[in-house]
Order: C-alpha cells, then sequence, then structure tokens
C-alpha cells in the first residue's frame, strides 16, 4: 500500500503503518549520524534546535554546496544505520516517530511507537531531487559537513516500512 504522510508523525499514523508499505514523506526531516546522535542525546529536549516529538531522522551525510543563497543538496544517500542502535532507545524516547536508513535496526525499541523506513543506497542523486531545500544546519562548525545536523524541507521522498511499530521486520 502506498500513503502519504507529513511529518511531524502522529501516533496514530504511525500504528497504521505495515512492513512493505511504500510512504511519500513530505515536510521537514532532520540528519544525523554518529556525532549527532551523541550530541542529541547529550542535551536536554528543550534545547535541541529541533522539536523530536513526531519527527523524522534520516541517517544520511549529505553531499552540499554552498550557494548564494545557502546550501543546495547535491546527494544524500543513507547510511549504514545498524551502527546506530546503540542510541536507538534514547532517542525514539524523545518522541522520534521515524528514522530512515540502509541495512536496519534492532527491531524491538519501535515496537508501538516508531518505524524505520529503508532508503535505497547507492540513490543519493534520487534523494536529493525530494529536497526542496535546506532549512538549517546546527553544529556545522563543531561536527563538519556529513556530521551536522541538516534540517531539510523534502516532498515526496519514497520510502519502503522496513520495521513497523508492531515487530513485523523485512530483514527477517
Amino acid at each position: 500500500m502506498a500513503v502519504r504522510l507529513r511529518t511531524p508523525l502522529s501516533g496514530e499514523e504511525v500504528l497504521k503503518l505495515k512492513a512493505g508499505d511504500v510512504v511519500h514523506l513530505s515536510g521537514e526531516i532532520v540528519t544525523a549520524r554518529d556525532s549527532a546522535h551523541r550530541k542529541i542525546l547529550s542535551l536536554p529536549p528543550e534545547e535541541l534546535p529541533f522539536n523530536p516529538r513526531g519527527a523524522v531522522i534520516y541517517h544520511c551525510g549529505p553531499v552540499v554546496k554552498k550557494t548564494p543563497g545557502g546550501w543546495e543538496v547535491v546527494s544524500a544517500g543513507p547510511t549504514t544505520s545498524a551502527r546506530m542502535n546503540r542510541y536507538l532507545n534514547g532517542i525514539l524516547s524523545l518522541g522520534i516517530r521515524g528514522i530512515i536508513g540502509k541495512g536496519g535496526m534492532n527491531p524491538e525499541p519501535f515496537k508501538g511507537q516508531a518505524v524505520y523506513f529503508a532508503f535505497t543506497g547507492g540513490a543519493g542523486s534520487l534523494a536529493a531531487e525530494s529536497i526542496k531545500r535546506v532549512k538549517a544546519v546546527h553544529w556545522l562548525d563543531e561536527l563538519g559537513i556529513p556530521e551536522a545536523l541538516w534540517v531539510l524541507e523534502v516532498e515526496d521522498f519514497s520510502v519502503v516500512v522496513a520495521i513497523d511499530a508492531h515487530g513485523s521486520s523485512l530483514y527477517r
């Protein structure tokens, strides 16, 4: 089944999704890799530069170029999610409802609260086509371009529910 969703995601929307569903996401997503996950979890939720309630995190270190108007995403392919398993419980406890990446994660923490969306590795330029603009970038000087927290506005960013909130996983 194909579904169109806009972030932030509600708990009700997440619970309706099933492993294998195609989702066209629009709205705001934020990128986070290892260093950004550590930084997110080191701060009180009220000091985060984005609202985690219903948010979607994309495991991605985008390729960007500076333009006169700000930043442009050239490529935004997913990075391997499994290495972020150690942060998963903490991240989901903030109210994050979706994670996008490749390769899967531990499915247990998602039960009842969130979903894992898969995006095809090697298709970074395709992902960039759905990114309409960079809304903001945080921790750039501290973490560098790939590890910074990029706030992206996306339209019809196509992903597949690979782990649903009911414990089903396409990786099993």
